[in-house]
């Protein structure tokens, strides 16, 4: 199984890289059928669009935004049995009424989402720009598991509006705001040292919305492992664009709650089925995909389970690989995994979150919590527009930790999974006073302190005293050798004048 999950993992990393055409085309059969348990993006030919007939050109600057890639559509449906019995062979030629597989981007009303429906489909009217009215989805499919309890029961449900998929729930989050999160965390004071840059985080949730202005540039196509060759950068639930703020938000945009990491790159990996549902054998491919995409950190939502055995494998990878993993800390009894390598210098940072008065967000098990993070009412972005909510959830303290984690990978990139662990741990503020509740761990996060102070047994400090060391021990020598040459100048003058 966890092979067989590697192999896919490594196929997603593929489409990733190759995502200059965004959704591969499947192969089909001469005399194939769509599948009927697939799930897929498709548009029903209508009689005509603005007053001329349907093409693929037209649909594909319609809901691509390029006619170029008319050539995408093309090869997702050539050859494949029409409801009539007819096949796609023009390219300028199509039938009211056939249904068009779409790449999975596809975004606007008239695109639909679900199964292909097994016989011809009511010929739509004629469409005109603006006026035409979203399709309705199909019902879910009878089968379909009903959705996993999620460990993060202060958790936003989610929400639609961030993609042209349609979402099965609303979110929760509240409009009321308050910055106390970002304010406490004062990551500005760390970005005269480092914002980031160069450092890779995966978001393993259910997607991020890249098209918001707050995050543009800083999200990477990503994967969604829902569906084998679609993209992660959509969320129609809102979490994982949450998450993706709290990490990496631009700071010039105005009142937008900051990122902590504002230079570093958000890579998307979607686990999170249309309908809701969560599967832990999507969760276990979605950090593999993390991993063979290239992410020093990978941040885990509140949808993934740590006590399932395949999770627990796939972050045992991880770890072996010199990867942070920052999860939530468990409510329920969990045997942790460890890199299976002896060479593995990955981590696996347990957070749980609080609010403004340090409240706990969730009875954590005893013990469990490592370090604290803002999890109860934390601001961050909304997908649909980019509007602020106010969230609550142990996923949000997961992304505060992310980000920090990112921040201190971009100014000591030597330093090993297992030693940015350290650092924060070592450099977080104790909770309680002088007597330090356990229940908070090491206390909550400091990212300045975590980029700038020095810690014990540190490398970084290490390397720096050495540094340092050398330094004075030159600038000695020096002093003394301009010493004994201007002793030698002084004498050599006397002996001159007598």
């Amino acid at each position: 199984m966890l092979a067989k999950r590697s192999i896919l993992a490594r196929l997603l990393v593929v489409v990733m890289a190759g995502c200059a055409v965004l959704a591969l085309p499947r192969p089909v059969v001469a005399d194939a059928t769509p599948d009927a348990q697939a799930y897929v993006k498709f548009y029903v030919v209508a009689a005509e669009y603005q007053g001329q007939p349907e093409s693929l050109t037209e649909i594909a600057r319609r809901f691509l935004g390029s006619g170029e890639r008319s050539a995408e559509i093309y090869h997702l449906n050539t050859g494949r049995v029409q409801p009539d019995g007819g096949r796609l062979t023009d390219p300028g030629r199509l039938k009211a009424g056939w249904h068009l597989v779409l790449p999975w981007d596809a975004a606007g009303e008239g695109v639909r989402y679900g199964q292909l429906p097994a016989g011809p489909s009511p010929t739509p009217s004629p469409r005109r720009s603006g006026t035409a009215r979203p399709e309705p989805d199909p019902e879910p499919r009878p089968s379909s598991p009903k959705p996993s309890p999620s460990r993060t029961s202060a958790s936003p449900k989610p929400t639609g509006g961030g993609s042209a998929e349609k979402c099965t729930t609303t979110v929760t989050g509240s409009r009321s705001r308050s910055d106390w999160a970002q304010l406490r965390m004062a990551a500005d004071s760390a970005w005269n040292l480092t914002r980031g840059n160069g450092v890779k985080v995966a978001v393993v949730d259910t997607g991020v919305d890249a098209s918001l202005q707050q995050l543009s540039g800083r999200v990477a196509v990503g994967a969604d492992v829902t569906v084998g060759n679609g993209r992660g950068d959509t969320d129609c639930f809102g979490t994982g664009t949450a998450m993706a703020g709290i990490i990496a938000a631009d700071t010039s945009t105005g009142n937008t709650p900051v990122g902590l990491a504002p230079d570093a790159t958000i890579l998307p990996v979607r686990m999170v089925r249309a309908s809701g549902n969560a599967r832990p054998a999507d969760a276990a491919t979605a950090v593999e995909v993390a991993v063979s995409a290239g992410a020093s950190v990978v941040a885990l939502g509140s949808h993934v389970d740590l006590t399932d055995p395949a999770v627990l494998a796939s972050v045992a990878t991880a770890l072996n690989h010199d990867v942070l993993v920052v999860a939530g800390a468990p409510t329920k009894p969990v045997s942790l995994p460890s890199p299976s390598e002896r060479s593995g210098a990955g981590a696996l940072l347990l957070t749980g979150g609080v609010g403004a008065g340090d409240q706990l967000a969730e009875e954590y098990l005893e013990g469990m919590v490592e370090v604290v993070a803002p999890g109860v009412d934390v601001a961050s972005l909304g997908v649909g527009g980019g509007r602020v909510l106010s969230n609550t959830g142990t996923e949000f303290a997961v992304a505060f930790v992310a980000g920090q984690a990112a921040l201190i990978r971009a100014a000591y990139p030597e330093l090993t999974a297992a030693q940015v662990e350290e650092r924060i741990r070592a450099t977080a503020d104790a909770v309680g006073g002088e007597q330090a509740d356990p229940r908070y761990g090491s206390g909550m996060i400091n990212p300045a302190a975590s980029v700038s102070r020095p810690t014990q047994d540190n490398p970084v400090s290490s390397a720096q005293q050495e540094e340092g060391g050398s330094t004075g021990a030159a600038i000695f020598l020096v002093l003394i050798l301009a010493l004994a040459v201007g002793g030698g100048v002084v004498f050599a003058i006397r002996l001159r004048r007598r």
